[in-house]
């Protein structure tokens, strides 16, 4: 596995910039192996990767402290979530220190009347729900794991709500953000809209703490709808399936949310959940809204769906089977890796036009049967996005490098077809390098001077998003 991921040089703090560490933080700057481990450590297959120390900060003013010394020092700073990310984003790969957002979860406000909620960039999706559920109101963005709230922000999460809520890039209204100065800034006020500067909420939005450390977050939420219903359809093949999302989405029909599952995910979903779903291609549906809106999209939906072979639809109204069915979507990643008992998943994701999401999904799954591994696909196909995971022998050179060509070949189709190399997972260590191909480098030289006159020491997560002398 080690042959898998060079390293570059490592920045380490020194002694005397451990001893002002030590001396503000006391206990709460860490150097034992298990917790460094630990938080180098994510969910993409490269190897462990752990920071020189972490710390964990309990407020922005700690936060800005920390990012003064290690600046002053010239060593990295790398803020952690829970580490769910797939493409490597939070591997110290220069050493330095690691700051942990955990202790930082506290919900400061929840603006009901104004439909947002203000948050610490630790606070999970699962608990701003907890914290608005008396009000009516819920935040829709779901990438499957519990992510923090600031984790998602930095990496422009989406999820399975997407095609009708957005994106996280849609949802933050606005944020507070430490500078490598060691400033804390806001982006924005908390107006439905602004003419007034530039769009500095969108810039860190997606950065992936490669421009600051985001402290605080504030969200848009939504009301609850008066009527929500679930729906599983199979199809006989995965282009009758693909084809039916396409024809869905062009008709307008605003439903919230629709899954694509290939029959090797759907058959680990059953495995690892204890469902039993058909196991052939299928599509998972949500309908929100009024009653007669809700039966508008159902009718919609099913003629579109029987058209291409959609079988009858197995419904779930009652909200324990809704979330017994949404929460074995959002486990397959890990019903994925049951498959394969000790395998490490290559995880991948492209998002394209939605005329021509049949083509890349189809053309997809063809160059995968020759996969000398198994493999799943799953997909967000009501905005174009979908995901490929490849389980791997971690000990397998030659399966990674078989596992890189594919992905290799996946994100340049999905280029070509107008579409981009991630549209939810983010750059990472994994997507670097299509970076150019997509944008071209115009716009990644565009891309390296914000980097370096946001960050002229080049101290948070170096090595993410853009090469900082390429």
């Amino acid at each position: 596995m080690s042959t898998f991921f060079e390293q570059a040089a490592r920045r380490s703090l020194p002694a005397q910039g451990v001893v002002e560490f030590q001396r503000a933080f006391g206990s709460r700057f860490v150097t034992t192996d298990a917790v460094r481990e630990h938080y180098g450590t994510d969910e993409s297959p490269y190897p462990v990767c752990p920071p020189d120390a972490v710390v964990f900060p309990h407020d922005a003013s700690e936060v800005a402290h920390a990012v003064r010394l290690c600046n002053k020092y010239k060593v990295p700073i790398i803020p952690f979530g829970i580490g769910s990310s797939l493409e490597g984003h939070v591997l110290p790969i220069e050493g330095g220190v690691t700051l942990s957002l955990s202790e930082m979860n506290r919900v400061v406000s929840v603006q009901a009347e104004d439909f947002t909620v203000t948050v610490e960039p630790g606070v999970t999706r699962t608990q701003v729900n907890e914290a608005i559920r008396d009000t009516g109101l819920f935040f829709p963005i779901d990438p499957g794991a519990d992510a923090t709230i600031g984790g998602m922000a930095a990496t422009r999460a989406s999820g399975t709500n997407a095609v009708r809520y957005g994106t996280m890039r849609e949802n933050v209204v606005s944020l507070k953000v430490v500078t490598a100065d060691g400033d804390i800034i806001r982006t924005s006020s908390r107006a439905r809209k602004s003419s007034s500067g530039y769009d500095l909420t969108h810039l860190f939005v997606g950065s992936e703490g490669t421009l600051g450390i985001i402290v605080e977050v504030t969200l848009r939420v939504y009301p609850r709808s008066e009527a929500i219903t679930a729906a599983v359809c199979n199809f006989p093949s995965l282009a009758d399936a693909v084809q039916s999302v396409v024809e869905i989405m062009q008709s307008g029909t605003p439903i919230a949310r629709v899954e694509f599952m290939d029959e090797h995910a759907v058959n680990a979903v059953n495995r690892y959940s204890k469902l039993a779903l058909e196991e052939t291609p299928l599509l998972l549906f949500e309908f929100h809204g009024s009653a007669g809106g809700v039966q508008e999209q159902i009718d919609v939906v099913r003629e579109i769906a029987g058209d291409h072979g959609g079988t009858a639809f197995a419904w779930a109204n009652q909200p324990e089977d809704r979330t017994r069915l949404w929460t074995a979507r959002h486990n397959s990643h890990f019903s994925g890796l049951q498959l394969r008992p000790g395998s490490r998943s290559v995880a991948t994701d492209v998002c394209v036009p939605i005329s021509r999401l049949a083509d890349c999904v189809t053309q997809t799954a063809e160059d995968l049967k020759t996969a000398t591994f198994p493999y799943t696909i799953v997909g967000h196909v009501g905005d174009g996005n979908f995901h490929v995971q490849m389980l791997i022998d971690p000990d397998s050179r030659s399966e990674w490098d078989e596992a890189e060509a594919i992905n290799r070949r996946l994100v340049l189709r999905a280029i070509e077809m107008e579409g981009t190399c991630s549209g939810e997972h983010g750059v990472g260590l994994h997507k670097i390098e299509f970076l150019k191909v997509e944008h071209g480098e115009p716009a990644l030289e565009l891309m390296r001077l914000i980097k370096h006159a946001y960050d002229p020491n080049n101290i948070f997560n170096p090595g993410k998003v853009v090469e900082w002398g390429a």
